[in-house]
């Protein structure tokens, strides 16, 4: 029996026919002896890319492609980055479950767009982004509200270039959720100097990208 049922497969096959307009490549970083999780993202994944042939799924080994973890800045497992004509800097660390599976379906069309859906005053304040921003949004897959924090990041990853943003999930990463005090979720970092908790709007989130640059 798969992760997905056979209702919302048919939801998924649906849409991702109607809303994905080019491929999209979802690339997988896992272990021979997998991790905790591993084997549940790796199937995941290739239960959605089942749905479609717009996706084309690229399993690795975390250690024996050590050289390809490096090139797409992955650095624990399990993990997924998600790339369309252009590696847009999406990435999941740890299973998107939950609540957080939306957020990886989301992230899929919007990769295989190229373009988003984010309000004008919002892509004015991500025009001015011209150096690296790193963005790393803690959830869990019980939070509702963690969805809306992770798509908005994942969105202006999209949007600039500059920016990587980063899903990850706390229970499966205790050591960072202890590194940046995530007490609760959603739980966001920017350039490792700028913080807040809960899910805002996107011209808010925006203005908390531009600080991180000062």
């Amino acid at each position: 029996m798969g992760m997905i049922s056979e209702k919302d497969k048919e939801y998924l096959r649906k849409m991702l026919s109607e809303r994905m307009k080019d491929e999209a490549r979802v690339l997988t970083f896992t272990q021979e002896t997998e991790c905790l999780f591993c084997k549940e993202t790796r199937e995941l994944v290739q239960e959605v890319a089942a749905l479609t042939d717009k996706i084309k799924v690229e399993v690795y080994d975390f250690v024996k492609d050590s050289d390809k973890a490096k090139q797409y800045n992955v650095d624990k497992i399990p993990a997924i980055t998600v790339i369309g004509e252009k590696d847009y800097g999406v990435r999941f660390f740890g299973i998107p479950s939950g609540y957080e599976f939306s957020s990886f379906i989301e992230a899929v069309v919007d990769v295989s767009a190229g373009h988003t859906h984010l309000s004008e005053e919002a892509k004015v304040k991500l025009r001015q982004v011209n150096k690296p921003v790193h963005i790393q949004v803690f959830v869990t897959p019980t939070c509702p509200y963690c969805p809306m924090a992770v798509r908005v990041a994942h969105q202006f990853a999209v949007e600039n270039l500059f920016v990587r943003a980063d899903m990850v999930e706390s229970m499966e990463f205790p050591h960072l959720a202890q590194k940046y005090g995530v007490m609760s979720v959603p739980k966001t970092v920017i350039n490792e100097k700028v913080e807040f908790v809960g899910a805002v709007p996107e011209e808010q989130f925006a203005a908390h990208v531009l600080e991180a640059l000062k």
